[in-house]
């Protein structure tokens, strides 16, 4: 009962061996490299790296990537990573492989990774948010993912601003071809470019501490963004949890602050959905790549 669960990264692809219960056997690393074919053989390397650590050779093999696969022919799309889309990636690991491969979206195994061991167990419906250099979520419900009919559940960074103001419409061109994308305004890049061109959210972040009055105001109109964007997802799904993770989920101001940026924008006369760090951080994704083969043998 070995899983191997597999991050594919855009600045690195790590591979982790995990016991039935959720402990790490081993975890190896290496930088993504620059062309699809190249990732693949790394990921084969990284996996039989991952099962001599562990002793153990046939384990199962989930892989987390920054994008999606179609229904319609199996092709990946949507991937930030744009080397990825249109390859039929599943299809291409399992023959390098020479086993089945299960593939989801990096948000989708945060959300399972959390559901199953971490900050979402116990919880009916989980949804869990990846606010880093992107922004994307997940649902998990009964410990289930939930990917839709077209594989695009959770797809929620490439959703509008919601209740935008006069300054903020019509918003920024994303590059999935939309203007005002979520992924734009409340991701750690979209929180550093509000605040000054070139900048990340780690140091807009770290100037707000500071004092710096630019970068509080970047910051508190951040977390405003961050409470309307939660609260659309409050009235369409209701969850039990909300789960953040990525580089922002670190900015332990956010959950004293976003309860009341979330409340007045829900369409109830109640808000009371706890909105939890991951428990696991960077470990998630490739936690969450793992559970996609599931726990019963």
């Amino acid at each position: 009962m070995i899983r191997i669960g597999v991050d594919f990264g855009g600045t690195k692809i790590e591979a982790a061996a995990l016991d039935a219960e959720g402990r790490f056997l081993a975890r190896v690393r290496r930088p993504s490299p620059p062309s699809y074919e190249e990732g693949l053989a790394v990921v084969r390397d990284l996996v039989a790296e991952a099962e001599r650590e562990a002793g153990v050779t046939g384990a199962s093999v989930g892989v987390g990537i920054p994008g999606s696969v179609s229904p319609r022919g199996g092709l990946i799309r949507n991937a930030n990573s744009t080397r990825l889309n249109g390859r039929p990636m599943q299809a291409d690991l399992e023959r390098g492989l020479g086993r089945p491969v299960r593939l989801a979206n990096d948000a989708n195994c945060l959300a399972l990774s959390e559901a199953t061991d971490g900050a979402g167990r116990g919880f009916g419906v989980v949804f869990a948010a990846i606010l880093g250099t992107g922004c994307g979520s997940g649902v998990t419900v009964d410990g289930r993912l939930v990917e839709g009919g077209n594989g695009v559940a959770g797809e929620w960074g490439h959703t509008p601003l919601p209740w935008p103001t006069a300054e903020e419409w019509p918003g920024p061109l994303c590059w999935c071809g939309h203007r005002g994308c979520l992924e734009l305004w409340i991701s750690g890049s979209g929180l550093g470019r509000s605040w000054r061109e070139g900048a990340d959210g780690a140091a807009a972040v770290a100037a707000a501490h500071t004092g710096d009055a630019s970068a509080k105001a970047a910051l508190d109109a951040y977390v405003d963004r961050l409470g309307r964007a939660l609260a659309v997802v409050v009235d369409i799904l209701d969850p039990d949890v909300i789960v953040l993770g990525g580089g922002m989920s670190n900015v332990e101001a956010l959950y004293g602050a976003l309860p009341a940026a979330i409340a007045p924008h829900v369409f109830s006369d109640i808000f009371e959905t706890p909105v939890v760090k991951a428990a696991h951080g960077d470990s998630s994704g490739v936690r969450g790549a793992a559970w996609l083969w599931p726990l019963e043998p």
